[in-house]
């Protein structure tokens, strides 16, 4: 069996995830946009074990965080439909909902805070007019539930109280990527009230799991295996004091199927967190214990959109209202990562994003 499908078995199995949830998912055709990236793609790989041989996920994906045509490691499952394209264009949105889904998880996005500060015009193109003509489409073709995947490092900005918690909402925000959340759950918000459609905001907090290729704009994690893999000078933005509440991709994926099933949720934001925080000093420690090597630690200046000296989301509500229990901690999990680069990383080498020069991450 596929590694990765073998890991989701497991965590399936583990969550124990009630029967009334396995009943609402089998046989359905669901969409997931942005299906080829990190989370995407372990939470297609979850679905279609819910869906089972007479259900259909539709994965849209333009492919724009790959170098490669296909994403890497994902098993060939009987179920899944991949369709490249880019959920701006007509074409491919007729293409997706001529397969008539009735759910959507809607996880494309222009990735992410330093791209966004680069490329803002594609950034609002993607994450906001390409959400808009997903949210009508999904009007005309009645779908009966609609998940978006915000970012809770976005929505509360820069001087939230900790814990984060979703009553709390700031306009201090600092790159395109967050604002461009903000006005997506907005816009789910004004198709809910206005026309009915049933939208859910599951905000992100800082994922972690087998999947993403590191680059330029990729998340710290990932980026920093690799630069330990290839023995290169691992960069810490700030002191490396700053924390983060980094989340399990599996638990994000159990968070996103609890949300979609749970009528409770219609209308509402949703934190979907591991609730604990780690500094990113500590992150460099246990990759290093996790490889058994030293790593090369260069302490650069922060970036200027980088305000956040600490993150850590409450849970409460997700737990309360979806029966949200994440079940993973970054020390024990993150070896799943790690094996996952040693297993691919002929491949991860080959499509590691990091072009010569310099982005607009070093100006102050």
């Amino acid at each position: 069996m596929h590694k990765r499908l073998q890991l989701i078995k497991k965590y399936k199995k583990q969550i124990r995830l009630p029967s009334k949830i396995l009943s609402f998912y089998k046989s359905k055709t669901i969409l997931v946009t942005g299906g080829a990236g990190a989370i995407g793609s372990n939470l297609c790989i979850m679905l279609s074990t819910l869906v089972g041989r007479n259900g259909k996920i539709i994965v849209l994906d333009n492919m724009s965080a790959h170098l490669g045509n296909n994403p890497v490691d994902f098993p060939n499952l009987s179920n899944v439909l991949f369709v490249k394209g880019d959920l701006r264009d007509e074409i491919t949105l007729k293409r997706v909902f001529r397969e008539n889904p009735s759910l959507i998880f809607h996880l494309a996005a222009f990735f992410a805070n330093q791209n966004s500060v680069d490329f803002p015009e594609l950034s609002a193109e993607t994450d906001v007019i390409g959400l808009i003509k997903l949210l009508d489409y999904s009007l005309m073709n009645n779908i009966e539930k609609f998940v978006y995947a915000s970012s809770g490092c976005s929505i509360y900005g820069s001087y939230g109280k900790l814990p984060l918690k979703e009553d709390f909402m700031s306009m201090h925000l600092t790159t395109p990527y967050q604002i461009n959340k903000m006005v997506g759950e907005m816009y789910c918000n004004y198709y809910f009230h206005q026309y009915g459609l049933k939208t859910i905001n599951c905000r992100f907090f800082n994922s972690y799991g087998p999947g993403e290729v590191p680059g330029q704009y990729r998340n710290v994690i990932p980026n920093f295996i690799y630069w330990a893999l290839t023995d290169k000078i691992i960069p810490i933005t700030g002191t490396g004091n700053e924390t983060r509440d980094f989340t399990n991709v599996n638990d994000l994926v159990q968070g996103l199927i609890k949300s979609c099933y749970y009528s409770e949720a219609e209308g509402k934001a949703f934190n979907l967190a591991s609730g604990k925080e780690t500094s990113i000093n500590e992150l460099a420690n246990i990759i290093s214990k996790k490889l058994n090597k030293k790593l090369n630690l260069e302490y650069v200046n922060s970036r200027k959109w980088d305000t956040k000296k600490r993150i850590l989301a409450s849970i409460s509500l997700a737990k309360k209202t979806i029966d949200y229990k994440p079940i993973c901690n970054i020390r024990d999990n993150i070896d799943d990562n790690i094996n996952w680069f040693l297993d691919n990383f002929d491949n991860i080498r080959k499509y590691a994003d990091f072009p010569l020069g310099m982005n607009s991450a070093v100006r102050k």
